[in-house]
């Protein structure tokens, strides 16, 4: 379903567990940055109107998650921490030209974001169905759901504010591209490491 060319090493899991306050600590930032995103995106492409409507629910959606993560945090005894650079995202981003159009950076914006939310919800999926503390996977679980919607709705915009054809090419392009990142990257206990 999310068409990702290169699935999650099945290793990761294993390190994720070795530190649960570092990958809790960089879930509650990556819930933070996709709360900044939807809210640059209202503030970017405000002639947009239903485009709007969807990232003002989305980034109150993503500070409940942020909140949710710091309270699993609180009932583990790990605080939130420095916010880290994302090396995945710093990387991802690199794929689209500067410049262009502002239907192409929309729609570029767009592709990303539901790229990652995408590579989120496998990893989530993997710690719903991997991880040893139940109620942790259970966590993991309901929020998998939430990254899939999110993911489905950055891709449906991307189409519905750019031309399909062009769009599904960029859309398979960037999928190879994060591919690559992934294999580069190695695994880490992080959400996109």
């Amino acid at each position: 379903m999310l068409g990702l060319k290169l699935p999650t090493d099945p290793r990761w899991v294993n390190i994720v567990e070795k530190d649960i306050g570092e990958i809790l600590t960089d879930h509650a930032w990556c819930e933070q940055k996709a709360a900044s995103t939807a809210i640059s995106i209202i503030i970017g492409y405000n002639e947009y109107p239903e485009l709007i409507e969807e990232m003002s629910l989305l980034a109150q959606e993503e500070m409940s998650h942020f909140k949710m993560v710091l309270d699993c945090m609180k009932e583990r005894g790990c605080i939130l921490g420095r916010e880290r650079k994302d090396e995945y995202v710093s990387k991802l981003l690199k794929f689209f030209p500067k410049g262009g159009s502002r239907t192409d950076q929309l729609v570029h914006r767009l592709l990303t974001a539901g790229l990652i939310e995408a590579r989120s919800c496998e990893r989530f999926r993997l710690l719903s169905e991997q991880l040893t503390d139940k109620k942790l996977a259970d966590f993991y679980r309901k929020l998998m759901i939430s990254e899939a919607n999110h993911y489905t709705m950055f891709l449906n915009f991307a189409r519905k504010y750019g031309d399909r054809e062009t769009v599904d090419k960029k859309w398979q392009d960037l999928l190879v591209f994060e591919a690559q990142i992934i294999k580069e990257l190695g695994i880490s206990g992080t959400i996109h490491g």
